[in-house]
């Protein structure tokens, strides 16, 4: 009789070398680091930044003046002193500017995002007639300068009854249209890019528990578009409170944007500079807020979709 007999390999059996790593290509000279290379970048983003800067650091400077020390002479000098007079002055100048700025942008900047995230959603994940042709055509609308339709939104807008003193809120409603349809192609184009990146397996399984559309977009897609919903506003909030043209045009005296209040305050014969200096920068503290609170889904919405296969 013949008994197999297992053959146990010894557990301190030294395992078979690895192969020899490849060497590694050799970094050409000019692309190696040197510090009088790095001094030099470094140099030059300090240059451009603190070039960038000088505006800010004129506004900001002029507007802490005392207002006898304010002159163009001594525009760049530090103030000897610090004085909110210039504030107190001119914000009973453009109080009234500022409730009818934040009256118009932030419905106009929601609104078009929604409609935005709405065209967006059906414009990638759902195909139908034509549906190839009418992204296109929504798009066009990035390209068409405000210069280009005033006078045709001006007439429509009179005709409609909501320009001037025609409209009941002295024009905002008609301003806050223009703006929500101006929009609404880049809001577009910001969600339609985000929803590119959404996995069609969400869908099916929406689609699966009986969700329709609408259901699956307001209990799915807008959820999970938070980056394009910072993208989306923070451009159209930005937008509208920066709109002097239309805001001229369509509104009445009580119902002027903060955008001409403020050039009112510079626009005269004897223009007061730490006024004006002190309104610009009371003025673009919403938009930096917008900045601030949603800056950290910014990046994030701009590159959505822009790595997709």
């Amino acid at each position: 009789m013949v008994r197999a007999t297992a053959v146990v390999p010894p557990q301190n059996m030294a395992s078979p070398p690895l192969p020899p790593a490849p060497p590694a290509a050799e970094t050409p000279r000019w692309q190696r680091p040197s510090r009088a290379r790095t001094v030099a970048r470094y140099v030059v983003l300090w240059a451009l930044a603190a070039f960038f800067l000088m505006p800010v650091y004129v506004l900001v400077v002029t507007s802490f003046k005392n207002p006898a020390d304010v002159s163009v002479t001594r525009i760049w000098e530090l103030p000897t002193s610090f004085s909110f007079d210039n504030f107190g002055a001119v914000l009973p100048k453009l109080s009234s500017g500022f409730r009818n700025s934040l009256a118009l942008s932030i419905p106009a900047s929601l609104i078009s995002a929604l409609l935005g995230c709405a065209n967006g959603f059906v414009l990638s994940k759902f195909r139908f007639p034509l549906s190839n042709v009418v992204f296109p055509l929504i798009l066009f609308g990035i390209f068409v300068p405000y210069q280009a339709v005033i006078i045709p939104v001006s007439q429509t807008m009179t005709a409609v009854g909501l320009r001037g003193a025609g409209d009941a809120t002295g024009g905002l409603l008609g301003l806050m249209l223009i703006h929500i349809i101006y929009g609404l192609p880049i809001t577009t184009l910001i969600f339609r890019n985000h929803f590119v990146s959404l996995p069609d397996p969400l869908l099916e399984s929406a689609r699966l528990d009986g969700a329709g559309v609408l259901r699956t977009w307001v209990d799915l897609a807008v959820p999970l578009s938070k980056p394009a919903f910072a993208v989306a506003v923070i451009w159209q909030f930005t937008s509208s409170w920066n709109d002097f043209m239309f805001g001229a045009m369509m509104t009445s005296r009580d119902s002027w944007p903060v955008t001409i209040a403020l050039n009112n305050v510079a626009g005269g014969q004897s223009v007061p500079f730490g006024q004006a200096m002190a309104g610009a920068l009371l003025v673009s503290l919403p938009t930096l807020a917008i900045y601030v609170l949603l800056g950290r889904f910014f990046m994030r919405g701009l590159l959505a979709g822009t790595l997709q296969e």
